[in-house]
């Protein structure tokens, strides 16, 4: 259990020894763009619809603005509170080199979040840096999302399919997407094409290539070409988005961070990105995902670079 207590109390949820869990390892090692800090023990996060604020004490985890029900439909598995962390770490930990990055991001777990938000967030950032990708995706929220108010302040839901279906390339362009614009526009065309062949029963094999549910359904290797059919979705991006929201955990997404840590502690200087992606999948194999969070968070953090 990752957690010995929960208690409901007005409108929140007080998670008590909770194991394996840092806030702001969290939400800031890269896999997840929809937060606001507060402070290093308090985050403000917009997920499915929702507006929720996350203060941990120690071991002491409160949710705010949610409830039982919420909690145990959505921010249970969110938070990949069914995962016991504490084998995986130990897992991981069995190679030498590992260990150092998992002891350094020893609250770090895997966000499970909406497939269609982060098809599109992660086709933003593609060749861009994390604050741009949070100001074109808030960009998009405020621009088609649905509006949520907590504490007084005004928040905005990522919008669904639908509510992206009349976007223009000129207004996702006014968000700061600049040249992945189309491959956005082309993107909310498909899996709403997708969706309404779904709803009235004409879903055939060329439309069903881009149901998300259908995606995520197919095993790991499939999944991974699956997305590649979206434009603007290349190896990387297909990994974090099968990672973050397709509970694929053997996806192993490389990034420069991923690649300077790779041949900081593994490999030679000169291997392709491919290469190190089947590297890492092969060495770590079912948790190459986790592997990955608590190697990209060491090398970002702790600035490493490469001879």
């Amino acid at each position: 259990m990752n957690y010995t207590n929960i208690i409901e109390k007005e409108n929140s949820i007080i998670l008590e020894n909770v194991k394996d869990f840092n806030i702001k390892q969290i939400l800031e090692c890269g896999q997840c763009f929809r937060w606001e800090r507060i402070s290093d023990t308090n985050y403000i996060i917009v997920a499915y619809r929702r507006v929720i604020e996350v203060v941990q004490e120690g071991d002491k985890v409160t949710i705010l603005n949610t409830n039982m029900k919420d909690f145990d439909e959505i921010w249970k598995d969110y938070f990949d509170l069914n995962v016991n962390y504490e084998e995986v770490k130990e897992e991981l930990s069995k190679d030498e080199l590992l260990k150092k990055s998992v002891e350094f991001g020893y609250g770090i777990r895997i966000l499970n979040q909406d497939p269609f938000e982060m098809l599109i967030s992660f086709i933003i950032s593609a060749r861009n840096s994390i604050p741009s990708i949070m100001k074109t995706i808030k960009k998009i929220s405020e621009r088609w999302g649905d509006k949520i108010e907590y504490k007084g302040n005004i928040y905005y839901a990522f919008p669904t399919p639908e509510q992206l279906k009349e976007a223009t390339l000129e207004e996702i362009k006014e968000t700061g997407a600049s040249f992945r614009s189309k491959y956005i526009i082309d993107t909310i065309s498909k899996v709403n094409a997708a969706i309404e062949a779904k709803n009235n029963g004409t879903l055939n094999e060329e439309l069903q290539q881009f149901d998300l549910e259908y995606i995520k359904s197919l095993p790991v290797d499939e999944c991974h070409k699956a997305l590649q059919n979206f434009m603007g979705v290349g190896a990387k991006v297909a990994d974090c988005i099968m990672l973050f929201s397709m509970s694929k955990h053997s996806a192993f997404p490389v990034d420069v961070w991923i690649k300077r840590a790779m041949i900081h502690f593994y490999l030679a200087p000169d291997v392709s990105l491919n290469k190190i992606r089947v590297f890492g999948r092969d060495k770590f194999g079912e948790l190459a995902g986790l592997a990955q969070q608590y190697l990209f968070y060491y090398a970002r953090e702790n600035n490493i670079k490469v001879e």
